[in-house]
C-alpha cells in the first residue's frame, strides 16, 4: 500500500512539474508571436438547433408529420390502460377462461402498442435524421464563409469556457435565417 501512495505522489509530482514547465513556455512568448496567434471562434450547436430557422422548420414539419400517428398511440395506450383497469376490477367475478381469454387480449394489446410505438421511434429518429442532414450541410457551408470571411484559423464547436469576444453562434444563426 505504501508503495501505491508513492507512486501516486510521483506521478502526481510529475504531472505538477510538467504543468508549470508547460505555463512557463506559454509566458515566454513573445508578443510579436502573441500577435501571430491563431484566430479563434466558438459556435454553440445547442444554440444553433434550437434557435435557427432551418431547424425550427424541420422540427415543425416532423410535428406535422407524426403527430397523427403520436395521437393514435396516446390513444391506443389509454384504450389499453382502461381495458386493464376494468380487468381488474372484474377479474374476481370472471369464470377461468374468461380470465384467460382477457388476459391474452390484454397481453395481444400490449404487444401491439409496444410494436406500434418502436416502429413510431424508429420512423421518427430516421425522418429528424433526413431533416437535419440538409440543415447541418447548410450550416457547416455557413460556418465555413463566416470563418473565410473574418479570417479564422479554427472554429469549434464544443468547450467548456467561452468568451463572448470568439462567440460567432449569433452570426451564423442570422446567416442561416436568409
Amino acid at each position: 500500500m505504501r508503495r501505491t501512495i508513492l507512486k501516486a505522489t510521483f506521478t502526481s509530482s510529475v504531472i505538477t512539474k510538467g504543468a508549470a514547465v508547460m505555463l512557463s513556455a506559454f509566458c515566454l512568448i513573445s508578443p510579436a508571436q502573441a500577435q501571430e496567434s491563431a484566430k479563434i471562434g466558438f459556435i454553440s450547436t445547442e444554440r444553433v438547433f434550437r434557435e435557427a430557422a432551418p431547424y425550427k422548420a424541420a422540427q415543425a414539419r416532423l410535428e406535422q408529420e407524426f403527430s397523427r400517428r403520436q395521437k393514435e398511440l396516446q390513444d391506443m395506450a389509454t384504450r389499453l390502460k382502461s381495458a386493464a383497469d376494468k380487468f381488474d376490477k372484474d377479474a374476481p367475478v370472471l369464470s377461468e377462461s374468461d380470465r384467460v381469454r382477457r388476459q391474452r387480449e390484454l397481453s395481444d394489446m400490449d404487444r401491439d402498442l409496444q410494436r406500434r410505438q418502436r416502429e413510431f421511434q424508429e420512423d421518427l429518429s430516421q425522418r429528424r435524421n433526413e431533416e437535419t442532414a440538409g440543415a447541418i450541410d447548410r450550416t457547416n457551408k455557413v460556418i465555413k464563409q463566416i470563418a473565410e470571411a473574418e479570417k479564422f484559423d479554427i472554429v469549434l464547436q464544443e468547450a467548456a469556457y467561452v468568451s463572448n469576444r470568439i462567440d460567432i453562434t449569433d452570426k451564423v444563426i442570422k446567416a442561416l435565417a436568409k
